[in-house]
């Protein structure tokens, strides 16, 4: 399901949930953003747990979410694990140019879909 204008407070009103109970359970009290979730993503899908990682890898880790968050909508796919266990993804389809904004809104409701398949608002 995609989220269009018709159904943006639902969209706001997962996002304000989804916040809520990620800073309580991953800050110290500020509020997690978008970078913080997506990143708080590549974490998870790098399966290695909680560790401290160098500023390279943050980003790396950041990329690994944006693919995986992405996957489902045809523009990126998995691609193979390297030799560190670190997954890999290949470019199907380029992103369109969207205004900041409009990469925002794309970027929340492909968070929200991958909680919702975690089954996360149940």
């Amino acid at each position: 399901m995609r989220i269009t204008k018709n159904n943006s407070s639902s969209l706001k009103t997962h996002w304000d949930y989804l916040t809520k109970e990620l800073t309580q359970q991953f800050s110290d009290g500020d509020v997690l953003n978008l970078d913080s979730i997506i990143y708080l993503i590549g974490v998870q899908e790098l399966g290695q747990g909680k560790k401290a990682f160098k500023k390279d890898e943050k980003i790396n880790l950041m990329h690994i979410a944006i693919c995986k968050l992405l996957e489902p909508y045809g523009y990126y796919e998995f691609d193979f694990f390297d030799k560190d266990g670190w997954p890999h993804y290949k470019i199907v389809t380029d992103l369109p140019n969207l205004k900041p904004g409009e990469q925002a809104v794309l970027m929340k409701e492909a968070i929200i879909h991958y909680f919702e398949d975690l089954n996360f608002f149940k």
